[in-house]
């Protein structure tokens, strides 16, 4: 297997997409390009950015990713100005099917599940990687920011494509303004849609999810009323005065997103020992205009849920990042296979920038990748996705690290 790593920061957008490309077929020595993985911000112009890709891959090649808020390499980290940022994969072991489906503000759950029947008749899928578009409508002075629901997306894949299939990706966002987004989908550029490559074939790959939350003092919390993803209600008490309280002011609700306040599910013993794989986090998006209720990133804690604040832990997000990737690549080499290429989904809200952090929680990753020479591209995300607790799941404020592997 061959893959190459391509990075630009640049104003054309045509020419960032030629080198990005360029350096990506050379790094690599890529002679057949199979597939094209691409993001870029949301001030890089995505049909421009995409031509240029297209001009020096070929015609052949599908290309998929689409906007991010900053760009991860071997030897380049930015969500500054115009960072665009490439892996193309050659392999004659793996298989790549890819499909795209749309309309997704309107049914996330019919979107993937026309993703699904597309992708369905490939019998010999091993795992599914999307992306689509975070944002349904951005916010407004008068309107709350609305995100579209990774739990109806997937719930419609599975429907048309079995559970035991894992699927990863990300939810994609271009800026922290939470501007509408651009999907790259194969052979088109577009926005509202869902485009997923099933991986076939030898392929041996493997998944970590950073964490980085505790929770704020352990009281668990019951959610008394809510509508979609508003939360209104908290042990029958209005939420926005809980969160006061919690904070001891209101200065918090000018924040988009919420900052160091999440909201947790304990899917492990509720009583014992903290541990961070076996939670389930939402942020909190913001305050709805009236100041009635809370928005969370997803709509799928209903009313009854019990949950429990949780705090932003930037010491223990950049442990998590680094201790658990060194776990995986240790599992990895005590199989005796060889990782050939990591791709990481990395929460927007885990950069320095919004974690009051001196480091770059994403830099611990790179060492490692670079200390063992292995090529890495990665992505700030808006959500991100890949199995946990046996299911796959919509998360928020992680992590996701995919490695390939031979051997």
């Amino acid at each position: 297997m061959k893959v190459g790593i391509g990075y630009c920061n640049t104003k054309n957008s045509f020419e960032a997409g030629k080198t990005a490309a360029a350096s990506a077929i050379g790094t690599g020595e890529i002679d057949k390009p199979g597939l094209v993985l691409a993001f870029c911000h949301h001030q890089v112009n995505a049909e421009d950015f995409f031509r240029g890709l297209r001009s020096v891959a070929g015609e052949d090649v599908p290309i998929v990713g689409g906007s991010a808020i900053g760009i991860i390499t071997n030897s380049d980290l930015s969500y500054q100005s115009f960072p665009a940022g490439i892996a193309i994969l050659q392999s004659e072991r793996l298989v790549f099917k890819t499909a795209c489906a749309g309309d997704l503000e309107q049914d996330e759950r019919l979107a993937g599940k026309r993703l699904g029947e597309d992708l369905s008749p490939s019998t010999n899928g091993k795992l599914l990687l999307i992306f689509y578009d975070s944002v349904k409508s951005p916010p407004t002075a008068a309107t709350p920011l609305v995100m579209n629901a990774s739990p109806l997306l997937i719930q419609g894949i599975e429907e048309a494509i079995a559970p035991s299939v894992p699927i990863l990706g990300a939810g994609l966002v271009g800026d922290f303004e939470f501007s509408p987004t651009r999907q790259f989908c194969g052979y088109s550029v577009a926005s509202q849609k869902v485009v997923g490559t099933l991986f076939g074939g030898d392929l041996h790959h493997y998944c970590r999810i950073m964490h980085g939350l505790t929770p704020m003092d352990g009281v668990y919390h019951t959610i008394t009323k809510k509508q979609g993803s508003f939360i209104y209600e908290v042990d029958g008490q209005p939420v926005v005065k809980l969160i006061d309280d919690l904070y001891g002011n209101a200065s918090w609700r000018k924040q988009v997103p919420v900052k160091r306040l999440c909201i947790g599910v304990n899917h492990g013993d509720k009583y014992g020992p903290h541990e961070e794989g076996k939670y389930v986090n939402r942020l909190i998006t913001g305050v709805l205009p009236d100041g009635k209720g809370i928005v969370l990133f997803e709509p799928d804690l209903d009313a009854g849920t019990e949950i429990l604040f949780m705090l932003r832990d930037s010491v223990g997000m950049i442990e998590s990042a680094r201790n658990n990737c060194l776990a995986l690549m240790a599992g990895i080499e005590n199989e005796g296979k060889k990782p050939v290429f990591g791709l990481y989904i990395d929460c927007a809200g885990r950069t320095a920038a919004l974690s009051d952090t001196l480091h770059e929680e994403a830099s611990e990753i790179v060492r490692i990748f670079n200390q063992r020479n292995i090529p890495f591209l990665g992505f700030y995300s808006g959500v991100e996705i890949a199995p946990l607790l046996g299911k796959s799941r919509g998360l928020d404020w992680t992590g996701v690290l995919w490695v390939i592997a031979e051997g």
